[in-house]
C-alpha cells in the first residue's frame, strides 16, 4: 500500500496540530485542543495518512459510532484535510486507503460533511469530486448566508433604520475577555425560554477555549448606558467571521435596532479587512426545509448562498476509485 494509515494517538499532538497549521483546508476547530473539550462525549477515531517516506500527507478528524465514521460530530465541517502541495491523483490514493482501512477495521459507512470553500486558503474541491466518484449518498446539502467583506451588497432600507437606531440612543460595542455577563444574563436565559436548550458550549466550556485560543473566540458586548443589552460570540478563522452565539434582552432588536447595530459594527469597523462574513445556516429537516424569513433577514445584510454537503459512503467502494487514474 503507497500510504499507511495510523490512528490518532497522544504522540502525534505536535505533528497533528502542525499540519493543521499549515493546511489549505483547516480552521482551529482541527486543533487537538479544541476537539477534545468534549472528548469524554465522543469516540475518537481520528486518521493520519503517511506516505511510505512517513511523510503526513493528509488527517481526518473523526469519531466512530459502532460500524459508523462520522467526520467528527462535535464539530461544524470536517472532512480529509490536506497540505496545499497535494495533488488530485493523490488525493484519490489517499482516498482509496483511508476507506480500505476503514472497511478492514469493520467500518462499513464513512458521513463526511465537507467544509465550505469559503474556510480554504486554496482551492480544495477534491472531495466533492472524489464523492462522485464513490457514487456517494448526499445525505444533507445546508444552505449558508455569506457576505463578501471586499464586495458588499449594499444592505436594505429595514437594515438601516436599525443601524440609525442604534447610533441615536448611543449605543457602544466592547470587546470583553469575560464571558459572564453574557452567558448568565442573556444567552443561557434567552434560549431556556425560547427553545428550551443549552448553548452547545457550557460557560466553562467557551471560557477554557478562549484560554486556548484567545486570538480566535472573542466576545463583544453591547452597551446602553453601561448596561449590558447584547453581545456576540465570534469565531474567526483566517478568512472568515463566524458569530457562534447571539442573543440579548427584550428590547434589544425591537426597540434598539440592536442585531442590525451590532452586525453592521462587526462587518464594517473591527472586521472590514476580513473576506467574509458568516451568518450560518437556516435549515431544518436536515436541509430540505429553509426558514425563510430568517435567511431573508440575512440577505438583507447583503448576505448570498454557499452550499455545504453532507455525504455518506461505503467504505467497500474504495474499489471504485482503483481505475480512475488513466
Amino acid at each position: 500500500m503507497k500510504y499507511q494509515i495510523q490512528k490518532y494517538s497522544n504522540e502525534h499532538y505536535k505533528e497533528w496540530n502542525n499540519f493543521v497549521a499549515h493546511a489549505k483546508n483547516a480552521t482551529f476547530l482541527f486543533h487537538r485542543d479544541f476537539m477534545e473539550y468534549h472528548q469524554d462525549r465522543f469516540e475518537d477515531y481520528s486518521l493520519l495518512v503517511f506516505d511510505k517516506k512517513n511523510n503526513l500527507k493528509a488527517i481526518l478528524p473523526a469519531n466512530r459510532v459502532g460500524d459508523v465514521l462520522y467526520s467528527h460530530q462535535g464539530l461544524t465541517y470536517g472532512g480529509l484535510v490536506l497540505n496545499k502541495s497535494v495533488l488530485l491523483s493523490e488525493v484519490i490514493q489517499i482516498t482509496h486507503s483511508v476507506l480500505r482501512f476503514l472497511s478492514e477495521n469493520e467500518i462499513r459507512i464513512i458521513e463526511l460533511k465537507i467544509i465550505p470553500n469559503i474556510y480554504n486558503t486554496a482551492p480544495s474541491d477534491e472531495m466533492e469530486y472524489i464523492s462522485f466518484l464513490l457514487q456517494a449518498k448526499i445525505l444533507r446539502r445546508d444552505t449558508l448566508a455569506i457576505v463578501d467583506l471586499a464586495n458588499q451588497i449594499p444592505i436594505s432600507r429595514v437594515r438601516k433604520r436599525g443601524i440609525e437606531k442604534g447610533n441615536k440612543i448611543n449605543l457602544k460595542v466592547k470587546e470583553v475577555d469575560d464571558f459572564n455577563s453574557f452567558w448568565n444574563e442573556l444567552l443561557i436565559p434567552n434560549l431556556k425560554e425560547r427553545y428550551n436548550v443549552e448553548p452547545v458550549h457550557s460557560l466553562d466550556e467557551i471560557k477554557l477555549l478562549k484560554m486556548k485560543f484567545p486570538t480566535e473566540i472573542k466576545q463583544y458586548n453591547v452597551y446602553l448606558e453601561n448596561k449590558i443589552i447584547g453581545g456576540v460570540t465570534v469565531f474567526e478563522t483566517k478568512n472568515v467571521i463566524h458569530p457562534q452565539y447571539i442573543s440579548g434582552n427584550k428590547e434589544f432588536n425591537n426597540l434598539y435596532g440592536g442585531l442590525d447595530f451590532l452586525y453592521d459594527y462587526l462587518m464594517n469597523t473591527v472586521y472590514k479587512e476580513s473576506k467574509f462574513f458568516d451568518f450560518g445556516i437556516s435549515n431544518e429537516n436536515n436541509g430540505l426545509n429553509l426558514n425563510e424569513s430568517l435567511h431573508y433577514w440575512k440577505e438583507s445584510f447583503g448576505a448570498r448562498t454557499v452550499v455545504q454537503n453532507f455525504y455518506e459512503i461505503e467504505t467497500k467502494n474504495y474499489s471504485l476509485l482503483e481505475n480512475v487514474l488513466i
